[in-house]
């Protein structure tokens, strides 16, 4: 008969067994495995920071030289002494403004009134309201809007479809197809919140009757609201970035930069030979922008022009916008890579900034990386110290690319911190529209219009509603926050490093954005 010490013997010897094989499995897979993972993510920030520090010294370059566009492209402005309205129409040419709309009410009315403002001849514009919305009030404020202004003298022209069908791309390529448009030169697209200053025309079309060669002029964003919470002054951090050293430095080399589907001009002669507008994917803009550069045409970026628009307010229309912008050019590059690769008009140098630059770098590898290094990586390192990470990896560099990313917003640097682990956060969710792109899953074509409350706080105010906790919870965030706060706390009690301090904030960022407290609460 077997003996309590016997027994006791045996399962010390089933734990001994049990301990020895998650030993082995330590060493013989997951260290391996980690450690290779960690090497790449190190040669992807290399990468990562070669590219942003190229983009830098372009730009800087361009700075100190003083080559704004005016200087170096043809430029010479249509006004002369006399008022522009009674000026000879003949010196302006043909140009169509688009303004499609789709459910805005809070502030379908802001693009049809600056629009009609704009100091250029009513004899040389068209305004055409491509109204797609099914809300009753949204479509009576446009009504309403456009028979004021048609009033005013301004050829104005709302058009309606049955349908929403290609969406955006669809109102566009509709709208294109009245014989009416036959007559224009130039079109122009603003999204229903982007509110043009008068002089817009004056100071952009003149690129494109100098310049034959140009498609595209491409103007600046600024922010009514960007004040107006944290989660604001971060978006205009990064849109800065985006506008003061992406486009810039594209743009100064003659390279390709996406257009933003509002606040720029194109020459229908370009668009037409590109075939116009295509609803594949959900950013027809660069869909658009990708096939106008392999024709062989160019575009340029005007930083000192900028069109005022709003930033969407809160988390969830946000969160619905990041899910187009990089689920949509993640879709676009696997349908037109081959494309790309098999032009002859460009040369091998131009396609190669486009696929590796452009998209893989800056579209598509960039999310991920963010992600799954700072959030899922670097925070597994610390239950094994085997694993050495070194600081240019986790410090310096990050935190280089970080200072190029903030320069462009200096009233916002004390935000720095904030912004880093909000941008991680968001890189979740950009991770994962990615990757619906790429494998063109069930979500890859789904539009949602990026809700926008208009310029009256008090408007804003009764569009705040109050939301129950549990109505706020946001579980893949809570889970994310709970690994890397039980990553922190291995590391604080057992590490040697500082790196829980990192983990603490990051988990709390994520419980942040988990319980709902971020941006404003306004209804779906």
């Amino acid at each position: 008969m077997a003996t309590s010490s016997d027994g006791l013997f045996n399962d010390m010897s089933l734990l001994g067994v049990i301990g020895y094989v998650l030993e082995q499995t330590r060493f013989i897979f997951l260290v391996p495995i980690l450690n290779r993972l960690v090497n790449l993510c190190q040669v992807i920030s290399v990468l990562l920071f070669i590219d942003a520090a190229y983009m830098a010294i372009v730009v800087a370059i361009v700075k100190l030289l003083g080559r704004t566009p005016q200087k170096v492209l043809k430029w010479e402005t249509f006004k002369n002494d006399e008022d522009v309205e009674l000026a000879p129409s003949s010196n302006h040419p043909m140009v169509l403004i688009q303004i499609p709309i789709y459910n805005e009410k809070e502030v379908c009315q802001l693009s049809i009134r600056a629009v009609c403002k704009l100091s250029w001849p009513l004899d040389r514009m068209i305004v055409q309201v491509l109204d797609d919305s099914t809300d009753v009030d949204s479509k009576e404020l446009v009504r309403l809007e456009c028979k004021k202004w048609a009033s005013e003298g301004v050829n104005i022209k709302p058009e309606v479809r049955d349908s929403r069908e290609g969406y955006k791309a669809g109102a566009l390529t509709a709208g294109m197809k009245h014989t009416y448009v036959e007559v224009c030169d130039f079109v122009v697209i603003f999204d229903a919140d982007f509110q043009p200053e008068p002089d817009f025309l004056e100071r952009t079309v003149p690129f494109l009757v100098h310049n034959p060669e140009i498609a595209l002029v491409q103007a600046g964003w600024k922010y009514v609201n960007a004040n107006e919470c944290c989660m604001t002054r971060i978006q205009e951090m990064s849109l800065n970035y985006h506008f003061a050293v992406e486009q810039k430095s594209g743009s100064s080399i003659h390279g390709f930069f996406g257009f933003n589907g509002t606040a720029g001009v194109w020459r229908i002669k370009a668009l037409n030979d590109a075939q116009g507008w295509k609803d594949r994917t959900i950013v027809e803009d660069m869909d658009l922008a990708v096939r106008a550069y392999l024709r062989g045409w160019k575009f340029v970026f005007v930083d000192d022009i900028k069109v005022k628009n709003e930033l969407p307010s809160s988390f969830q229309a946000y969160r619905f916008q990041q899910h187009r912008w990089s689920c949509g050019p993640a879709n676009l590059f696997k349908k037109i890579a081959m494309e790309i690769i098999q032009n002859e008009r460009v040369s091998i140098w131009k396609k190669a900034y486009l696929i590796y630059n452009f998209f893989f770098l800056r579209k598509i590898i960039v999310h991920m990386f963010t992600f799954v290094f700072y959030c899922l990586i670097l925070p597994a390192t610390v239950i094994f110290p085997e694993i050495e990470v070194p600081k240019w990896t986790t410090i310096y560099i990050p935190a280089t690319i970080t200072i190029l990313n903030a320069i462009a917003t200096p009233k916002s640097f004390y935000l720095i911190l904030y912004w880093i682990l909000f941008e991680n956060v968001m890189a979740m969710h950009r991770s994962k529209g990615t990757l619906i792109g790429l494998l063109e899953t069930s979500r890859v074509k789904e539009w949602v219009v990026t809700q926008k409350l208009g310029e009256t706080s008090t408007l804003r105010q009764n569009l705040i509603p109050h939301y129950s906790f549990p109505e706020r919870l946001r579980w893949r965030e809570i889970m994310v926050g709970m690994y890397l706060f039980i990553c922190g706390y291995y590391d604080f009690v057992f590490g040697k490093t500082y790196l829980y301090v990192y983990l603490f904030l990051q988990s709390v960022a994520f419980f942040v954005v988990g319980v709902g407290y971020i941006g404003m609460s306004v209804p779906s």
